[in-house]
């Protein structure tokens, strides 16, 4: 059975100024999310799963109308912000969706079988997708998932400071948890840092961080849609707060329900996280495309 790609969709862009995810930044207009499904297609991928807001249907439904016909199974999910829980009736408006595990949860319907976890507005290059498409075929199971491992250096933006999680693993390469560094950036020198209390501590160039590429086998389903449940009734008074994958990843692996292995690549992560990301990664696509990693136009 060929693996699922499930693409998270539903944010709004803020910091960005506007849907990112449906600007066009390839050679010939093409969005990040089409490098991904090209990528996923050439690593053995059978369907392609959109996770949206409902307001943004017809705009994807426009961009996309044939772009993937005859290649890919597409199949659309909808991430509602506010809806009825029950034993809840006093729920407050919320303006932001509930997080990245609620929008998995979102596409439980449309996927029956192992299958990966992208950012919409992430590049995460070829070798990740072969990676993660042999471990879902050939490795994942209801006590195995897996997470792609991405070199520090890899991931920085130079247009201001991000967040990154750091892997941290066993000698077995799992899992263990994640160490959430703030203010994450490049120095003149080249050294990178993060920071805290005020301060600027070194980082290794090396460290592997999460972008968020996971394989999930889809008995997750049933776990996050029991974490959810759980994560609102203690928290549904909050309007901000999210149910976010490592949420469920940390208490599955507390719980010993499951293991991760973090599968290292030295691919070169970019994303358009600032306005002033987007001429770097601009230029990147067309370095790809210009050395024969994709055709042009890709579909």
């Amino acid at each position: 059975m060929k693996p699922t790609l499930l693409v998270l969709a539903a944010g709004m862009g803020s910091r960005y100024g506007g849907l990112k995810q449906l600007d066009g930044v390839g050679p010939k207009g093409e969005t990040i999310m089409e490098f991904s499904i090209y990528d996923a297609i050439k690593a053995g991928f059978g369907k392609v799963v959109f996770v949206i807001r409902k307001s943004f249907e017809q705009a994807f439904k426009e961009k996309f109308a044939n772009t993937f016909e005859g290649k890919i199974e597409i199949a659309y999910a909808f991430q509602e912000i506010n809806f009825d829980v029950p034993g809840i009736e006093d729920m407050p408006e919320r303006t932001k969706p509930w997080g990245t595990a609620h929008a998995v949860l979102a596409a439980k319907e449309h996927i029956n079988e192992p299958f990966a976890v992208i950012n919409a507005d992430d590049y995460y290059g070829v070798e990740a997708y072969q990676l993660v498409g042999d471990f879902l075929r050939n490795e994942a199971s209801p006590e195995l998932y897996s997470m792609v491992g991405y070199v520090l250096a890899n991931t920085i933006s130079d247009h201001g400071e991000v967040n990154r999680g750091v892997c941290n693993t066993n000698s077995e390469g799992h899992f263990v948890g994640m160490t959430e560094r703030i203010g994450v950036g490049r120095k003149k020198n080249g050294h990178i840092y993060y920071t805290e209390d005020g301060k600027k501590h070194p980082l290794k160039r090396d460290t592997l961080v999460s972008m968020n590429l996971f394989g999930f086998h889809h008995s997750l389903f049933g776990e996050i849609e029991r974490g959810f449940k759980a994560f609102v009734k203690e928290n549904y008074k909050n309007p901000k707060c999210e149910y976010y994958i490592p949420l469920i990843i940390n208490e599955l692996i507390n719980d010993n329900k499951i293991k991760m292995s973090v599968i290292p690549t030295d691919e070169t992560w970019y994303g358009v996280t600032y306005q002033a990301d987007r001429p770097t990664v601009v230029a990147a696509l067309q370095r790809l495309t210009d050395e024969g990693n994709y055709e042009s136009p890709l579909f």
